[in-house]
């Protein structure tokens, strides 16, 4: 890395977890500034982080070792966690090395004298750079990334990551040209092997039938956390979180310190507990992604992943958390929820001993960031569209960007477009005597820069007491269905619902049995499906069994006998009578987003067919229909034809394509959510986008906008690529087995849709009392 930094080379820095690549990136920068004092001091090197809480940790890390070494370098951080004060100083005394996160670069990107900012940059370092691209924060980062080579050319560019699975699309991704061959690439010799195992429940070995959320293994987390001095405990939702949390802490009769670490906590709440990690205060902390990259605490010796991990390359990611030390075995223990997530943990263990990391190569920038990160350009000065399209396309993600797409990108921008440039509103730029674009006042600049960013999947609501302390987040649709006297879980504590004020959540300590758990949006991570084909190979084949509890291998053998096993390559669809319905499962494993999509268009057929479809349930694993009448041409419900008219039908009325289109206008910025004094309502951006939303599609249903809004539903929502790489490879290979009753294999589909339905207290013991009433029918002979 030092060599490449003296010829000037940009790099793609792949060691695994330990090895020392935060140093390494860093080196470079820290010689430079040893051996040519900056004076005074000019930013030299940015390090950009997906996280808050990473980018703190190598501060002080970074920190701490620069004034052993007694060298003349000051570092900064510069995050949404940054006060207002530091943010004015760090304006007039910039640090040499600035430690940052997507949005804020941007924001600084975005001010008139980002030229004379950066004009000194010579370092661009992009840490854990597989969790940022492929994103639309990776989007973002990689247009600030082309800006800052156009204000700084001599800039070098370093992407650090321990999980790369593309590396020539990663490598293209980090390179100042958008071209892979661009790059030097400086691969590390790989660490200790893991050492990764299960966790079962340790009650009398039951294994539940189905759920996500891993509680009845919480005695037994309970004991490994007691046999270590640090152990981190990942989930993969903040609702599962602060259930675990609740859960472990009543049954911790030793007492343990055990913390809690999630992206909704107030950040005082977050740097207490990474604090008390550092300082070796806690035994265990209850983390989501929160802590997943890069933080360097050695002490922790174990890392326990409750739930099933979903995609190899994020379990891998976790699993480095552990140890920290590149000659020592990291140790993983993976605690399954379900029999079915019995199955993907072996197969996960078995990805991880292969080093065969899952995961899409980075694709194609999407418009809305394109948009948002124009204005960005004209809030610092004026820019001519030639050539700011031609830095545009020196970033990996815009590479094939047309000229069209730009321009009606930029029209955009400027006045709306064709069916909104009647509202002065929606004029932002104008265009002077010489071509160069300029945003037209300052009100316009000041507003955008309030809004920028591109996380908006989950509107949250500040959660505060009646004596005005902050407590945390909570998801703003939770929100609106709680009534005054309800309970609910956060930061670990129960709280009461008083009422809301304004975007606050006002609330008072509570006591409940019963407390309701906030629900945040996007949580729910679809299994990768490199990660599913290992789980159906696995089950298509008894001889891997033996590495299964025996209840598993007994339900896997039941299902041998009573129907059919999914076969590597094929789809088994199962029909069969229940209470009075028909039931269709299809042993799919593609993931839950796509079979929520699929599960809506096989409802379209099955509607088509004559069946009376009443509804259906998805699982990551399979999908079940059930109707009033007995589904028939099973081959012809699964044509590949299903993506044609019935899609683009269900595409064009779904509330689906509404939402997707409010998170697009937001982030290009046609609909603000913050004004100066006061924020919008989720209610208030649903209204308006639904109107925008409408008048678009009546009066301009090419615009850029609504472009943006399909590719986006195409690609992450509705995961249409998985949808149709499965037709096509199941065509001619579907095994319909035609049941008299449920088989052992749907029992945990069937419960899923049981646990829709049950509420209150007893509903665990309902499900169990359902699971033995099915699996005894599943088991009947005859």
């Amino acid at each position: 890395m030092i060599e490449a930094a003296r010829r000037g080379e940009s790099t793609l820095l792949i060691a695994p977890t330990g090895g020392g690549k935060t140093l390494a990136g860093f080196l470079p920068s820290l010689i430079e500034l040893s051996e040519k004092p900056v004076q005074p001091p000019k930013i030299h090197t940015i390090y950009v982080s997906p996280l808050k809480a990473l980018s703190t940790n190598i501060a002080d890390s970074l920190s701490r070792t620069v004034a052993e070494m007694g060298l003349p370098v000051c570092i900064e951080t510069r995050t949404g966690d940054t006060s207002a004060t530091q943010r004015k100083r760090q304006q007039k005394t910039p640090p040499h090395i600035l430690l940052t996160t997507p949005e804020s670069l941007s924001l600084l990107l975005s001010y008139p004298d980002a030229a004379g900012t950066f004009a000194g940059l010579r370092a661009l370092i992009i840490d854990e750079v597989h969790a940022l691209a492929g994103t639309k924060r990776g989007d973002q980062l990689a247009l600030c990334a082309a800006r800052l080579n156009t204000l700084a050319p001599a800039l070098r560019r370093s992407g650090l990551s321990a999980t790369v699975s593309c590396p020539d699309a990663i490598a293209a991704w980090v390179s100042p040209t958008g071209n892979a061959d661009d790059i030097r690439r400086v691969v590390a010799c790989e660490g200790a092997e893991p050492d990764v195992s299960l966790l079962l429940p340790d009650r009398n070995g039951y294994l539940p039938w189905s759920g996500r959320m891993g509680l009845g293994s919480t005695t037994a987390i309970l004991t490994e956390i007691a046999r270590t001095r640090l152990t981190i405990v990942f989930v993969n939702s903040r609702a599962q979180a602060e259930l675990l949390f609740q859960e472990l802490w009543k049954h911790n009769t030793d007492n343990l310190p055990i913390g809690l670490h999630h992206g909704s906590l107030g950040a005082e709440k977050r740097l207490r507990v990474e604090q008390a990690m550092a300082a070796g205060q806690l035994r265990a902390v209850v983390a989501t992604s929160s802590l997943d990259l890069g933080i360097d605490w050695g002490d922790v010796e174990q890392i326990i992943q409750v739930g099933a991990p979903k995609e190899v390359t994020r379990l891998v990611q976790r699993i480095g958390r552990a140890n920290h030390r590149m000659n020592e075995p990291s140790r993983a223990l993976l605690a399954p929820a379900s029999r079915f997530e019995v199955l993907e943990c072996e197969a996960a263990k078995e990805a991880v001993a292969a080093r065969d990391l899952d995961g899409p190569p980075p694709g194609p920038g999407t418009l809305d960031v394109l948009a948002q990160h124009i204005m960005v350009t004209a809030c610092s000065g004026p820019f001519f569209p030639d050539a700011l399209y031609d830095e545009v396309r020196r970033a990996a993600p815009y590479w094939a960007l047309s000229r069209k797409d730009f321009d009606d990108v930029l029209g955009f921008v400027q006045d709306g477009g064709y069916a909104l440039k009647a509202y002065e509103r929606h004029h932002r730029l104008f265009r002077d005597s010489l071509g160069q674009f300029w945003v037209r006042n300052e009100r316009i600049m000041k507003q955008f820069r309030m809004n920028i960013g591109t996380i908006v999947d989950t509107p949250m609501l500040r959660v505060r007491t009646r004596g005005g302390k902050q407590i945390g987040e909570i998801d703003e649709y939770f929100a609106s269905t709680l009534v005054p006297g309800d309970t609910f879980l956060l930061s670990g504590e129960l709280f009461r619902f008083i009422g809301m004020r304004d975007t606050t959540v006002q609330v008072s300590k509570g006591s409940s049995k019963e407390p309701r758990i906030p629900v945040y949006g996007g949580n729910r991570l679809s299994i990768s499906a490199s990660l599913a084909s290992r789980v159906r190979a696995m089950l298509h084949n008894p001889d891997a069994w033996h590495v299964l509890p025996e209840p598993v291998r007994n339900w896997l053998d039941m299902q041998r006998r009573r129907s059919h096993l999914p076969g590597a390559d094929n789809l088994l669809v199962e029909t069969f009578p229940h209470r009075n319905r028909w039931y269709l499962v299809a042993c799919c494993f593609e993931g839950r987003n796509a079979h929520q999509t699929l599960g809506m268009l096989l409802t379209k057929r099955l509607e088509q067919a004559g069946a009376g479809p009443l509804g259906f349930v998805a699982s990551d694993y399979m999908l079940a229909c059930w109707s009033v009448r007995e589904p028939v041409n099973i081959d012809r419900l699964f044509d590949e034809d299903m993506l044609g008219d019935d899609l683009t039908e269900w595409t064009a009325n779904s509330a689906m394509l509404r939402r997707t289109f409010r998170d697009v206008a937001i982030i290009s910025g046609l609909i603000e959510r913050n004004h100066p004094g006061r924020e919008k309502s989720r209610r208030q951006m649903t209204i308006s986008s639904d109107l925008l939303y409408d008048v678009l599609r009546r009066h301009d249903p090419d615009h850029v906008l609504l472009r943006a809004t399909r590719a986006d539903a195409a690609h992450g929502l509705t995961d249409l690529d998985r949808i149709a790489a499965m037709l096509k490879r199941i065509r001619g290979r579907i095994d319909h087995v035609r049941l008299s009753r449920v088989s052992p294999l749907s029992v945990p589909l069937m419960l899923e849709l049981g646990r829709e339905k049950i509420k209150g207290g007893a509903g665990e013991e309902q499900l169990l009392a359902e699971a033995d009433a099915l699996f005894a029918e599943a088991d009947a002979s005859g």
